[in-house]
């Protein structure tokens, strides 16, 4: 459909007209000139030069500027072209992640695909998915370790997020595990938004030994702001390792702090998830669906497409073609 985003600006296409007829002429005559010895000459040289051009092409000069006018009010009215009607769901949901990188996130206790793999490599495969089922959401991205940080503002953009959860690697935030500041920094960009709308899902492996903020004060503080926290434990129970007297089993999640992640998200009314394995991550990013499910809310939307660029270029080229013909007339003249 077509359509014009300035239409008032069509007042102004009988300007030119008004102004020709409802001015007087500009008085030449009189006040103080310029003597010029040769002023005679020149006149004669300029009617007969003016008697050469025939009535045609006379008028053919004034139409292009009317023309070009016409073009130029035509591109200041902006018109464009909208696209059929696309419905896209949206579910208002503000949903931020916080992914941690600390290094003990590399222990390779998990599989996938049948093979060993680490930690982070897991996460990765598993919140991808997650993400790319998410429908109308704004997605967020925290990386956090010693400090935490915002690699992706709440966006619409999954393929961001996903390009950003992808390039992450072990120790980019530091070693260690700053829970309480990545809840901090996701409760700042968070509030921004409906509160029935905030979420945050934050994965780690390990306690809180870095940071400025307790894991427990932040969570009262986003409990305060409507946000609910859901936290997922991520880490094998036990594995076989070679000791001096043979195999022997160890839990290498041993520094993971389950109570403080049960209570914050307790706290929030929000839910705690132990991934021991690939499949229970998957299974805990499941049940993350159905606790906060894409509503059925429908947003309407039309592609613009501006079709100004061509009136005005088209303007632009008559100005240059009545340009160039006074250039060569004028080095015709002086031939």
């Amino acid at each position: 459909m077509f359509q014009l985003a300035n239409p008032w600006i069509l007042v102004c296409l009988p300007l030119p007209w008004l102004i020709r007829y409802l001015l007087p002429p500009a008085n030449v005559s009189g006040g103080e000139a310029l003597r010029v010895p040769f002023l005679g000459r020149l006149e004669q040289l300029i009617m007969a030069q003016e008697n050469k051009l025939s009535f045609a092409m006379s008028q053919w000069k004034r139409l292009s500027f009317y023309l070009i006018w016409l073009l130029l009010v035509i591109a200041a009215a902006r018109p464009e072209w909208l696209g059929e009607p696309i419905a896209q769901p949206r579910s208002g949901r503000a949903l931020m992640l916080a992914v941690d990188l600390s290094g003990s996130m590399q222990t390779p206790d998990m599989t996938l695909l049948g093979m060993q793999a680490d930690r982070l490599t897991v996460v990765k495969e598993v919140a991808k998915k997650f993400i790319e089922q998410r429908k109308g959401d704004r997605l967020g991205l925290i990386l956090f370790g010693s400090r935490a940080y915002l690699q992706t503002p709440l966006t619409f953009d999954k393929q961001t997020v996903l390009h950003m959860l992808d390039d992450a690697t072990i120790g980019l935030a530091g070693t260690e595990t700053a829970i309480g500041d990545a809840i901090g920094l996701a409760v700042k960009r968070l509030r921004a938004y409906p509160k029935e709308s905030r979420v945050l899902v934050l994965l780690t492996d390990g306690a809180n030994n870095s940071g400025t903020v307790a894991p427990i004060q932040a969570a009262r503080l986003a409990a305060t702001e409507g946000i609910k926290i859901y936290t997922i434990g991520v880490g094998a129970d036990s594995i076989m390792v070679p000791g001096p007297f043979g195999t022997q089993m160890v839990n290498p999640s041993s520094e993971l702090d389950e109570d403080t992640l049960r209570e914050i998200a307790e706290l929030t009314g929000g839910m705690f998830f132990r991934a021991k394995n690939t499949e229970a991550l998957a299974q805990a990013y499941t049940m993350l669906d159905q606790l906060e499910p894409v509503l059925a809310d429908q947003v309407v939307y039309r592609t613009i497409k501006p079709l100004y660029p061509w009136p005005l270029a088209t303007a632009l080229l008559l100005s240059m073609g009545l340009v160039w013909r006074r250039i060569n007339r004028g080095r015709a003249y002086a031939g």
